[in-house]
C-alpha cells in the first residue's frame, strides 16, 4: 500500500514538473504511474489533497537529496563549496529537472493556496538551516540571511536554466562571485578598520 501510494505522488511530481499544474488531473497520474484508473483518486479524495500530498513528498524527497549532498560535499572552503552547490545545481535542472520544475510550479500554485505556503516555507527553511551552518563556517556574519540571499540566487539560476537550457550551463563562476561578496569582512570590521587607519 505505501509503495503504490509512493508511486502515484512520484508520478504527480513528473507530471507537475514536465506538464504543469493544469495537467494534474487523475487520470494523468494514473497513466504516468503506469496504476489501474482509479487508483489516485483511492488514495486523494479530491485534487486538494493530491497537491498536498505531492508537497509532502516533494519536501521529502529534497531533504534526503539536500542530507546526501551535505554529507558528500564537506567543503573545506568557499571554493570547494561554490563547486558543490554547483554541481547539486546541475543535478537539480538534469536528473532531476522534472522535480525542480514542480517544485516551482507549487510555488505558483501557492499564490492561489496559501494553505501550501506552510510546507514549502518549512521545506526552505530547512535548507536554510543546513547552508547558513557552512557560511558560519567560512566566515560570514549573518549566516542566516547570507544563505537566504545565496538560496534566491540559486533560485533564479535555476529559473533561468530551466526556461533556457544551455548546455554548458556552469553556474560555479556565479556562486563563486556571490560567496566572495558575502563572505568578505563584515561592514563592522571594514568601519573599525577604516577608524583605526584615521586615528593610528
Amino acid at each position: 500500500m505505501a509503495r503504490r501510494r509512493e508511486q502515484v505522488l512520484d508520478a504527480g511530481i513528473q507530471v507537475l514538473g514536465s506538464e504543469g499544474a493544469r495537467r494534474l488531473t487523475y487520470q494523468a497520474v494514473d497513466a504516468a504511474a503506469g496504476v489501474p484508473s482509479g487508483t489516485a483518486s483511492n488514495y486523494f479524495r479530491n485534487r486538494t489533497a493530491l497537491i498536498g500530498g505531492i508537497v509532502d513528498h516533494l519536501q521529502e524527497l529534497e531533504r534526503r537529496d539536500w542530507e546526501a549532498f551535505a554529507a558528500a560535499a564537506a567543503p573545506a572552503d568557499a571554493g570547494e563549496l561554490a563547486t558543490a552547490v554547483g554541481r547539486f545545481l546541475r543535478y537539480a535542472t538534469g536528473p532531476e529537472r522534472a522535480r525542480t520544475a514542480a517544485r516551482f510550479a507549487l510555488y505558483l500554485e501557492s499564490t492561489s493556496r496559501p494553505e501550501l505556503r506552510p510546507a514549502l516555507t518549512r521545506g526552505r527553511e530547512a535548507v536554510v538551516g543546513w547552508g547558513a551552518e557552512w557560511l558560519r563556517r567560512f566566515g560570514s556574519s549573518a549566516p542566516q540571511r547570507h544563505c537566504g540571499i545565496l538560496l534566491d540566487y540559486m533560485d533564479g539560476v535555476v529559473v533561468r536554466q530551466l526556461a533556457f537550457p544551455d548546455e554548458d550551463f556552469d553556474p560555479v563562476p556565479g556562486i563563486r562571485e556571490l560567496l566572495s561578496g558575502l563572505l568578505d569582512r563584515s561592514p563592522q570590521d571594514r568601519t573599525a578598520d577604516g577608524e583605526s587607519r584615521r586615528t593610528g
